[in-house]
C-alpha cells in the first residue's frame, strides 16, 4: 500500500506539472517573439525556462550538501525569472496578438531593458547551469548507509561517554566495609611460675665450603637415533688370537658337545670367530676325536 501511495503522488505531481507548464508555455511563447525569436525559437523557448526548471528540481532530489544548495538557488532563479515574465504577459496586453513593437516589453525605458536582458539571457544560463548540475548528478557519490548494528553501537558509545553530571540522578558508589579478623585470644596462666631454661652452649658457626660450579651437559629425554656407521678409527680394537689360542678356546667350549653338534656354525658362535677359522677348527675337533673330515 505505502508503494501504489508513493507512486499515486508521483503521478498527480507530474499531471499538475505538465498542466502548469502548458499555462507557462503560452506566456513565454508570446515574450519570446517579443524580444526577436523566431516560429521555432519560440516554440522551444519555454521547454528552455521552465524545463530547466524541473532538471533542477530532480538535481535538489539526488545531490547533497553545498551542490544541493546550488541546485536549489538556480530553482529559485529560474522559478522567480518565469514569474516575473509570466506577469509581464499578463500587463502587457499587446503581447498577446503580437502587435507590439519587437523589443519592447515595457514603455518605461530601464524596466524595457532589464526585461529583455532577463529574457534573452534565460537561454545562455539553462545551457551553463544545465550542464553544471548534470555535470554534478553523474558525479555524486552517495553516502553508505549505517547498518542497524552501527548505529545501535554508536548510540551506546554515546550513552556510555556521558558524564555523570549529565545524568538526572547521581548514585553514589557502594562502600565496601574493610573487615579484618582478629586472632582469637589465648588465655595466660598467671598463677603458675615460670622457671629460667638452663643457659645453652654457643654454638661456633661452622663456615660454609664454597660450592664449585661445574658445566653438566644437559642430558636429552629423547632416545638417540642411530647416527650412520661408526668409523674403524672410533672402534675399540679387539686383540687378535693366534690359531693355537682359538684352538684352546674352541676345545673348551665343545668338550660336552656331541659329534653331530660340532659344526662350523656353532664354532663360530661360540667362539666368535670367522667362517673360515671356523671350519678348520671343526675338522681339528673332529679329526682329534677319530671322526671324518668333511
Amino acid at each position: 500500500m505505502r508503494r501504489k501511495g508513493r507512486a499515486a503522488l508521483v503521478l498527480a505531481l507530474v499531471v499538475v506539472v505538465a498542466m502548469a507548464f502548458r499555462v507557462s508555455w503560452n506566456a513565454l511563447r508570446d515574450i519570446a517573439g517579443a524580444i526577436g525569436a523566431d516560429g521555432t525559437a519560440a516554440t522551444l523557448y519555454p521547454f528552455v525556462v521552465d524545463g530547466l526548471m524541473a532538471l533542477a528540481l530532480i538535481a535538489t532530489l539526488v545531490l547533497a550538501g553545498r551542490d544541493r544548495t546550488f541546485a536549489l538557488r538556480v530553482l529559485a532563479a529560474y522559478t522567480i525569472a518565469s514569474l516575473v515574465l509570466n506577469y509581464v504577459h499578463g500587463l502587457v496586453p499587446e503581447l498577446h496578438g503580437q502587435t507590439v513593437d519587437r523589443g519592447r516589453l515595457a514603455d518605461w525605458d530601464p524596466a524595457n531593458w532589464a526585461l529583455v536582458l532577463l529574457a534573452t539571457s534565460l537561454p545562455v544560463g539553462s545551457i551553463y547551469f544545465g550542464s553544471d548540475l548534470v555535470a554534478k548528478v553523474l558525479h555524486h557519490r552517495p553516502a553508505p548507509i549505517a547498518s542497524p548494528i552501527e548505529n545501535a553501537e554508536e548510540s551506546a558509545n554515546t550513552e556510555r561517554n556521558r558524564s555523570r553530571s549529565d545524568l538526572a540522578v547521581s548514585t553514589p558508589e557502594p562502600i565496601t566495609p574493610n573487615v579484618t579478623t582478629l586472632p582469637r585470644p589465648v588465655a595466660v596462666g598467671f598463677i603458675k611460675s615460670t622457671i629460667p631454661a638452663k643457659p645453652l652452649p654457643s654454638i661456633e658457626p661452622t663456615p660454609a665450603l664454597p660450592i664449585e660450579t661445574r658445566a653438566v651437559a644437559a642430558e636429552s629425554t629423547r632416545p638417540r637415533g642411530a647416527t650412520g656407521r661408526v668409523p674403524d678409527a672410533a672402534r675399540t680394537p679387539r686383540p687378535k688370537r693366534t690359531p693355537d689360542e682359538l684352538l684352546i678356546e674352541a676345545r673348551k667350549a665343545t668338550a660336552d658337545w656331541p659329534d653331530t653338534r660340532l659344526t662350523a656354525e656353532g664354532i663360530r658362535r661360540e667362539v666368535h670367530t670367522s667362517p673360515a677359522n671356523a671350519r678348520t677348527l671343526r675338522d681339528t675337533l673332529r679329526a682329534e676325536r677319530g671322526l671324518r673330515v668333511a
